[in-house]
């Protein structure tokens, strides 16, 4: 790691995260992926890999088209320390629906506070 992030608000970054994952607006979906990741920054779950900020946007588009009309919102589980976040995470057809999918993401925070990588893992899938 290139240095130490104690300034950034690790739980607001996995907020303005999982936000990306909800954008439908592309344009401004591309603008927050730009703010929030490094240009380097890498993705990879046990069903995708996307590096950098272009291939992340074409990861989320997809999985919107495929999950159209849910949401995903934050689980139960948070906990950071330096530069990492882990967290749970739940897709669903609105806020207090029961879940269809559940994963646990960790997200990698560079030394300017942009997300440099997240390492997912899928708990729940729809059948």
């Amino acid at each position: 790691m290139n240095g130490h992030t104690d300034t950034v608000d690790l739980d607001g970054l996995v907020d303005r995260y999982l936000d990306i994952w909800n954008d439908t607006d592309p344009a401004a979906r591309r603008e927050k992926i730009d703010t929030l990741f490094a240009g380097d920054g890498r993705y990879v779950d046990p069903l995708a890999t996307a590096r950098g900020r272009g291939e992340f946007d074409e990861l989320v588009a997809g999985a919107q088209r495929q999950f159209a009309g849910l949401t995903f919102r934050r689980g139960h589980v948070f906990d950071a320390h330096h530069d990492l976040a882990r967290f749970t995470w739940e897709l669903a057809t609105d806020r207090d629906a029961e879940p269809i999918a559940v994963g646990f993401d960790v997200v990698e925070v560079d030394g300017a506070g942009r997300i440099h990588r997240v390492s997912g893992f899928l708990d729940v899938m729809p059948a």
